[in-house]
């Protein structure tokens, strides 16, 4: 398990929850470590496998989607990696990618698909998500009558914060707002198709963007447990909130703790731990259909 990197000799660019990303001139090199945060605050344990499995999925669905929108991955074979991360394979592997690097959009571009989270509990006082209107009488986990795009400003530390499409416009201009738009939806729509197929719900999810000259390219993490909502199909049922392939497990537990979601974090219990770390194993073999690897 990996839940911090202190690569000597390279240059870290960032550290977010869970992935360091490492300059390496022309390129970048994201590796997903095994933190796991909740509430906006990073554990104390990490989750065996988390950024295996993170790693896997996204570069999973890079590859479905090649033939909608290009992605920012130059590769995933350490083997092949740049002569300076050579002696850093073994920690790498299956767990990293290089990276081309991109002029990033300053919005989460969401894409909901089903009534859920907090967008459930603001509909309940308003009748809307994000500010868009929905039909009364829907029940909690209810199939939306389309998928409704609602982007988010970036936080480096706390919630993101949900703005309306005008405010989109605005910081990104309008040609790459109604691109970003139609792109995330396409995208949206195609992952939703292919999940059903594995007996899988994409309830809702959140892509990363950037230009590589003029092109709009799908960068960052794509379709993963932790940036989607997904449930199983067989036991989804609307008027309730379905079990989720999630760190939801972890939350609840969190809940159910007492703490007062301020730093610094409780630890967890071993039961819990691997319990997450099943439901990650789990939604990566309904997803690629294979076991990730050893």
């Amino acid at each position: 398990m990996i839940t911090d990197t202190q690569f000597e000799g390279l240059r870290l660019h960032a550290r977010g929850k869970v992935r360091d990303v490492y300059d390496l001139g022309d390129v970048l090199l994201f590796v997903a470590t095994d933190r796991i945060s909740a509430f906006d605050v990073i554990l104390p344990d990490g989750i065996p496998d988390k950024g295996r499995v993170l790693t896997q999925i996204s570069l999973y669905w890079f590859r479905q989607l090649e033939g909608i929108t290009a992605n920012h991955v130059v590769s995933a074979n350490v083997d092949a990696f740049p002569a300076a991360v050579q002696p850093l394979r073994d920690s790498l592997r299956g767990r990293s990618m290089i990276v081309r690097r991109l002029q990033m959009f300053p919005v989460e571009c969401v894409v909901r698909g089903y009534l859920a989270g907090s967008g459930w509990k603001e509909y309940q006082s308003e009748g809307t998500v994000c500010g868009l209107p929905l039909p009364a009488g829907l029940r909690q986990a209810d199939r939306l009558p389309e998928p409704i795009f609602t982007p988010a400003t970036k936080a480096a530390s706390g919630h993101d914060e949900n703005i309306p499409f005008s405010s989109m416009v605005n910081m990104v201009g309008s040609g790459h707002a109604h691109a970003l738009r139609r792109l995330s939806l396409e995208i949206y729509a195609e992952a939703a198709r292919l999940a059903a197929e594995r007996g899988i719900l994409l309830a809702d999810t959140k892509f990363e963007f950037g230009l590589q000259g003029d092109r709009i390219v799908l960068a960052d993490e794509v379709l993963t447990p932790d940036s989607s909502r997904f449930w199983d199909a067989t036991s989804y049922e609307p008027g309730r909130s379905p079990a989720s392939f999630d760190k939801q497990y972890v939350r609840d537990w969190l809940e159910s703790s007492g703490w007062n979601k301020q730093p610094p974090a409780p630890r967890l219990p071993k039961d819990v731990i691997e319990g997450t770390r099943q439901r990650y194993l789990d939604i990566h073999r309904r997803l690629t259909g294979r076991d990730l690897e050893s």
